[in-house]
């Protein structure tokens, strides 16, 4: 173990009998805050009676052992690294980035080094706008951990007002584009579709969002692009666009699960799907199986460029894995359905 983590061990009073667990650390670890205490519990830094808990309001029973891992402080500003970047654009007010797969975007828990901004600083050294904070410095928006795709961040802070206004309208009244290609499961009766359904976080799976009434607006447009059969001729997966009208987090994956499509290796929102698999021949098993995370790729940006003015947009073929199992679905396509109707999820 790193000799600069230090473990604080306790067994609970009897008075403490039934309480919370964060409330019970909250006691007996003064020098931590309520908020840096709860952080460790959720990332799996607490064990008690030897078993990891992850629930900050789990009760304790009196005589329970508890064990808090406490690492070193991480530094208060990201550092450069040399981590390649697919450069698509750069000049001096914006660079565009063809992000792949297992490249977290800026630091946070669980991931202070080895990010995208890690990789900026070291590519653009000071000049990314600071205006995103020490911790996101030139970001403007962002693409999960496991989606691959374009993005873009700002060397200026000219740039980086301009894009986060055009994020913010998200080609409403300007010229903002931004195309996502989904695998997902099933094939949709209509070619075509607008789900609108609000997001928030998830009720009790705090990683999740969900769709949930009184949440932020979110609106995906989706097109069906190709339809996939399984080995009995019978409809069982789909490629799509999605255009984006809404920037949430997790949108496309919460919405197409939302209405019965989630995405072809999405194990957070799609696990009840994996079943669908077996439908499949053995290379499209085998594709996927490599695949191991969301078939999500952001394909298309379109955006103004922040001091010319002129509309740029750029396109990305989808990286070697996703195309695999587009490539494999394909040996099976399904006929089109005989509905030409606009689906509304």
């Amino acid at each position: 173990m790193d000799e600069d983590v230090h473990i604080e061990r306790f067994t609970v009073a009897g008075e403490d009998a039934g309480e919370r667990l964060d409330r019970v650390l909250a006691n007996r670890v003064a020098e931590l805050s309520r908020s840096r205490l709860k952080a460790l519990v959720l990332a799996g830094h607490v064990t008690v009676g030897g078993r990891t808990i992850r629930d900050p309001g789990q009760r304790v029973n009196a005589g329970a052992e508890i064990a808090v891992v406490i690492p070193p402080p991480e530094p208060a500003e990201p550092a450069g690294e040399d981590i390649p970047l697919n450069v698509v654009f750069e000049d001096d007010e914006i660079i565009v980035i063809d992000k792949p797969a297992g490249l977290v975007v800026h630091p946070a828990a669980g991931h202070w080094t080895g990010t995208l901004v890690n990789a900026l600083i070291a590519h653009c050294g000071t000049s990314l706008s600071g205006i995103g904070g020490v911790r996101r410095p030139g970001i403007v928006h962002r693409l999960d951990k496991d989606t691959t795709g374009l993005m873009v961040a700002a060397k200026t802070d000219r740039a980086h007002q301009s894009l986060v206004e055009q994020f913010a309208d998200h080609g409403r009244t300007g010229p903002m584009e931004r195309g996502y290609l989904a695998l997902a499961w099933g094939v949709p009766h209509a070619p075509r579709g607008t789900i609108d359904r609000p997001i928030d976080r998830h009720p009790h799976q705090r990683d999740k969002m969900a769709v949930r009434e009184g949440g932020r607006e979110a609106v995906t447009h989706w097109t069906v692009v190709e339809r996939y059969a399984d080995t009995a001729g019978e409809p069982v997966a789909c490629l799509m666009e999605c255009r984006l009208e809404t920037g949430r987090t997790h949108q496309i994956r919460v919405h197409l699960a939302s209405v019965g499509h989630p995405l072809i290796g999405d194990a957070q929102y799609g696990a009840g799907f994996r079943t669908k698999a077996a439908r499949l021949g053995p290379q499209a098993q085998a594709a996927i199986e490599a695949l191991g995370r969301q078939g999500l790729h952001a394909h298309l940006l379109g955006l103004e460029h922040p001091a010319s003015g002129e509309f740029l947009a750029f396109r990305s073929d989808p990286p070697p894995d996703f195309a695999a199992v587009r490539a494999a679905l394909l040996q099976n396509p399904a006929r089109p359905s005989s509905s030409a109707g606009r689906g509304r999820g």
